[in-house]
């Protein structure tokens, strides 16, 4: 009595796992090159276009996230990184708000409390100046919507998120040192703007 119990638990238990990997199907959209739309639980061929996943059913809350298939690609293979400073002002929150309107998920880094940050910029652009874009190996110098959109684009990232889609933000970073006699990163120009000239360095007394 007590073994035909046990069987029909185990029974049980088996059923609701195999209910519940069904309910969590992924289902992809995609147009092949002939303009035909097709529905799948597999992932589409790497020619297809307008490539979309969607989650079915109820999952874990985490897999409320959901992001288009052309983002989720080109996350592994192009992530992007924002460095900023504190001070970089309306460049850095223009940067901020086209990465939200694509949907696009990144890390932001800031160049004042970090000097392998600082480094690291240096050796893109070859000074210290915020806002650089990078775009797996390549970078943007300045804030440009069109250069940024282009590198995005250029990366595989969707134009747009999913209905519903929210994108974490970046972690907040901390408040940079009142004072300091390190040098800080300055506003960097779009890559099309013309240059600025450098200030002149101060003569001692």
């Amino acid at each position: 009595m007590i073994s035909g119990r046990i069987i029909t638990l185990l029974g049980a238990a088996a059923l609701a796992a195999a209910f519940v990997s069904q309910a969590q199907t992924n289902v992809y959209r995609w147009v092949d090159k002939d303009g035909r739309v097709h529905f799948s639980d597999t992932p589409p061929p790497p020619d297809a276009k307008q490539a979309t996943q969607k989650r079915m059913g109820s999952g874990p809350a985490d897999s409320a996230v959901q992001m288009p298939y052309a983002t989720q690609q080109a996350m592994k293979r192009n992530p992007v990184t924002l460095y900023t400073s504190s001070g970089c002002g309306d460049l850095c929150a223009q940067g901020r708000e086209l990465l939200a309107r694509r949907g696009v998920p990144y890390s932001e880094r800031n160049a004042e409390l970090s000097a392998a940050d600082a480094e690291e910029i240096k050796r893109m652009i070859g000074k210290l100046e915020v806002p650089v874009l990078r775009v797996g190996e390549k970078h943007v110098k300045g804030y440009s919507e069109g250069s940024w959109q282009a590198a995005l684009d250029s990366a595989g990232y969707a134009r747009a998120p999913l209905p519903g889609q929210k994108v974490p933000p970046p972690p907040p970073a901390p408040e940079a040192p009142a004072a300091t006699t390190d040098q800080q990163p300055a506003a960097a120009a779009p890559e099309n703007a013309a240059p600025q000239a450098a200030p002149a360095p101060t003569q001692p007394r």
